[in-house]
């Protein structure tokens, strides 16, 4: 009698063990399918972060050839502006005359030297005025 009691007590225990392996096993592939679906969110934001630098990488190649663009035409424009003011005899009339406004000379000094009219004078006056 006390030998069936005590396989009784015993597959009881073994029991008791199996149930709280299992629940431990439960809450253990629980625990695992939450950090596998953290891990999957923190995946997806790196993908999505590493989606925005790519963009921000194209758009500075971009911006970086605009600029160079615009770089080359501004070069183009003061290479031709340098042409211009080496065959227009009045361009340099009217560099002496802005320099002198700049350098303070009266209205009539700046007429008289430049040989412009009062009106334009004026306005390179009024324009370059310090």
């Amino acid at each position: 009698m006390l030998l069936v009691v005590f396989v009784l007590w015993q597959h009881k225990i073994q029991r008791e063990e199996r149930i709280a392996q299992s629940l431990q096993h439960q809450l253990a592939l629980e625990q695992l399918s939450l950090l596998n679906a953290e891990i999957e969110e923190i995946r997806a934001g790196f993908i999505g972060i590493g989606q925005r630098v790519i963009a921000l990488e194209q758009q500075q190649l971009s911006f970086s050839s605009q600029l160079a663009e615009v770089m080359e035409m501004q070069s183009q424009i003061t290479e031709q502006q340098q042409k211009i003011d080496m065959f227009d005899p009045d361009s340099k009339l009217y560099n002496r005359a802005m320099k002198m406004v700049q350098l303070g000379a009266p209205l009539e000094e700046v007429m008289r030297e430049c040989e412009l009219p009062r009106a334009e004078a004026e306005l390179l006056y009024n324009l370059h005025k310090t």
